[in-house]
């Protein structure tokens, strides 16, 4: 009789009658889908809080620059200034949120005990960081999608250069869940991560020229702001915008691309001795 259900596939057995151990290969795929699928849904069970929350907060910043204006029309350049400010708040809201993600993620699970629970399945430190900055770069886009669907119902976003918007939206989450992964393992509890978001990432966010253009400030905060990785990544998203920038386009993407492959090995490295998360 044929089965009403599908039956998973049966586990090869040895000689002596016991399942025999599963090979998993020079990637476990299904440890990493798992894991990942796993970061995903954590955030998604509380959309309002992870998702809508800080579209809500976007777009009050939004609001308060557009009343603060009065109805004068500014120009950033050619660009009225509320069409110049659009990407950046997105940007921010892709930043923040990728951040929060893996943040607490790993510092939730080390404060009650059950990181133990990612670390002993046969998962390599790799794919221990590729799982939890993927979930912290789907949320950090999501976020980034719906804010920009809700600001484009107030100002126009057109779309000059979609590579380069995509390719910045990706590797600002990225470079944000990588730092909110390291922030995780080194934190030892909430006071800890606290300081990082206040002292770190905060100043970064709003020293990158989210909210104006660095041509407008002396040479020196000009300077500080090109030693600021966070500009680099604002400026190529606003520029895949706008067709406007502040900086040096290729020098942005070597700039993201060196950043990333330089913290995920940082938290690599972190993760295959152990530091803070192993007894």
């Amino acid at each position: 009789m044929v089965p009403a259900f599908p039956t998973q596939p049966r586990r090869a057995m040895s000689s002596h009658g016991f399942p025999m151990p599963r090979r998993i290969g020079a990637v476990n795929w299904i440890g990493l889908y798992t894991l990942t699928r796993r970061e995903v849904r954590r955030f998604l069970k509380v959309w309002v809080q992870t998702v809508a929350a800080p579209v809500v907060t976007t777009l009050l910043f939004y609001a308060v620059f557009a009343l603060a204006l009065g109805g004068v029309v500014r120009t950033v350049g050619d660009v009225p200034f509320l069409v110049f400010l659009g990407p950046g708040l997105v940007m921010m809201s892709i930043a923040q949120n990728a951040f929060a993600n893996t943040s607490s993620s790993v510092l939730v699970s080390k404060v009650q005990g059950n990181i133990v629970d990612v670390l002993m399945p046969p998962l390599s430190p790799g794919e221990l960081v590729t799982a939890w900055v993927t979930g912290g770069v789907i949320r950090g886009l999501m976020v980034g999608l719906v804010t920009a669907i809700a600001i484009s119902l107030f100002v126009p976003m057109g779309v000059h250069a979609p590579l380069f918007i995509l390719f910045h939206a990706v590797a600002a989450a990225m470079m944000l869940s990588l730092l909110g992964l390291l922030g995780g393992i080194w934190a030892e509890k909430f006071d800890h991560m606290a300081a990082v978001t206040n002292f770190v990432v905060t100043p970064l966010a709003f020293l990158s020229g989210t909210f104006y253009s660095i041509e407008t400030v002396p040479p020196l905060f000009q300077f500080i702001a090109h030693l600021n990785p966070f500009f680099y990544f604002i400026d190529g998203f606003r520029y895949g915008f706008i067709g406007q920038t502040d900086g040096t386009l290729m020098t942005g993407l070597a700039v993201m691309v060196g950043v990333n492959l330089a913290l995920w090995l940082w938290a690599w490295r972190l993760l295959t001795t152990g530091y803070k998360l192993k007894a």
